[in-house]
């Protein structure tokens, strides 16, 4: 899937852990680029320009802020790109839709 932001977005299914200055929470991250993500929010409303870290899966804490907000989703963009290859590390062992497959975790083959 390629958006018009120039980065391809990637759909998964990731548990993440968001921080903004009223605590923290759980959320699930639900595509993933290199610049961003879009997650399900199901507790509440995020204020467009918030700052932000959020952890995607183990990997983070990463900064952010908070773009847009469209009850429960929200679009996130990183303050620094993820590089490529954490990015594909990301999505190869922690996308929860892998599960059934028997894939998390595991090294890729090939």
């Amino acid at each position: 899937m390629t958006a018009d932001r120039g980065t391809q977005r990637h759909e998964i299914s990731i548990i993440g852990r968001l921080r903004t200055g009223t605590g923290a929470r759980d959320v699930t991250i639900v595509d993933l680029s290199e610049k961003g993500c879009r997650i399900f929010d199901r507790m509440g409303y995020l204020k467009p320009d918030t700052s932000c870290t959020i952890k995607i899966g183990p990997v983070g804490p990463i900064d952010a802020t908070i773009r847009w907000q469209d009850q429960p989703y929200s679009g996130i963009r990183f303050e620094n790109p993820l590089y490529p290859a954490v990015l594909e590390h990301i999505r190869q062992h922690f996308d929860l839709r892998s599960l059934g497959e028997g894939n998390v975790d595991k090294p890729p083959q090939g």
